[in-house]
């Protein structure tokens, strides 16, 4: 096994980790009037992932910015979670500023870097991540820290269930071979686009995949949502397409089911290769599980295409091109 092997093999380690070194924030949702969620890459998928799970409880609208500024409503009563795993992602570090310039309450998550410098310098609370892994390796801990700080938003403990997540990864082989099981069923079309087909709960789940097949394998992959794909997407899907489909379903809405039902038969009719995946229930444990069958799934196309899963030049050059100092 690789490096990126090895980091994943780590994933229940990483979990505890966040649920034995959260610390209280003491803040309420009702506090606010909005919630902004700042990150990039797999640093900012966590906060996608906690604001679809939390939307039917959340009172107050939460945000997702990855970019380099605030929206225009962000002001004293508006808190502001930053999180970047190095700690110097340049879009975050200026959103930082621009939370402090608007008086908004600023959690922070990093490993240190320039954010950590900033929240304490300005005293604001910060959770510390463990350094030593790739960004896109160590949602481990981006995405507990997060699960802990929004259940604590709405006045729940979530510490108790996201130990029992981190319990069901303590023997990651089960993981592995399903992973191995679902690889050797698409190994023939390893080549070809990989379209992923969300429902709307699913979709932060689905653009994790997405970034992991890119980054990971240096593959294309795209995601579209159901229903919005039915009345767009679906009309290019004539004749026979070099794509494998993955069909990613939470099944909270029986419309939304009978959608990918008439999908799936669709794209059977010119023998496209399709891998269903449904969840039992949609939690934490099954969202993780998901989360990292498909991990586990990226690094074997990598390894197929016989690519280096490790290292990201063109993220690299694009660092260098706009620093060159």
């Amino acid at each position: 096994m690789n490096e990126q092997h090895e980091a994943l093999k780590k994933f229940s380690y990483q979990i505890g980790y966040s649920v034995k070194n959260y610390k209280s924030h003491g803040l309420k949702a009702t506090d606010y009037n909005a919630i902004v969620i700042a990150g990039l890459g797999g640093s900012g998928i966590g906060g996608q992932i906690v604001k679809a799970f939390f939307t039917n409880e959340m009172p107050v609208p939460v945000t997702c910015v990855a970019d380099y500024h605030l929206p225009a409503f962000a002001n004293e009563k508006t808190l502001v979670i930053a999180c970047s795993y190095s700690g110097n992602t340049e879009e975050t570090i200026s959103v930082f500023h621009e939370a402090l310039e608007r008086k908004c309450t600023i959690l922070t998550s990093t490993t240190g870097g320039k954010l950590a410098e900033l929240a304490n310098a300005n005293q604001k609370y910060m959770l510390q991540i463990e350094p030593g892994f790739q960004p896109r390796m160590a949602l481990g801990f981006s995405l507990t820290y997060l699960v802990l700080m929004m259940g604590e938003l709405l006045g729940k403990d979530l510490k108790e269930e996201m130990t029992n997540v981190c319990n069901a990864f303590v023997d990651f082989q089960e993981y592995f071979d399903e992973a191995t099981a679902l690889f050797e069923d698409i190994k023939s079309k390893a080549k070809s686009k990989f379209v992923v087909l969300a429902d709307g709960p699913c979709e932060p789940l689905a653009i994790r995949f997405a970034q992991q097949v890119q980054e990971n394998a240096k593959h294309e992959c795209f995601v579209h949502v159901i229903p919005e794909m039915n009345h767009n997407v679906i009309e290019s899907y004539y004749g026979t397409l070099d794509s494998v489909f993955f069909l990613l379903n939470a099944n909270q809405n029986d419309r939304v089911t009978s959608r990918f039902e008439f999908m799936n038969g669709l794209l059977e009719v010119q023998n496209h290769k399709i891998v269903s995946i449904d969840l039992e229930a949609y939690n934490w444990l099954n969202i993780y599980q998901l989360i990292y069958r498909l991990d586990w799934l990226t690094l074997f196309v990598a390894d197929e295409r016989r690519v280096d899963s490790l290292n990201v030049p063109n993220i690299k050059s694009l660092k260098e091109f706009l620093d060159p100092a």
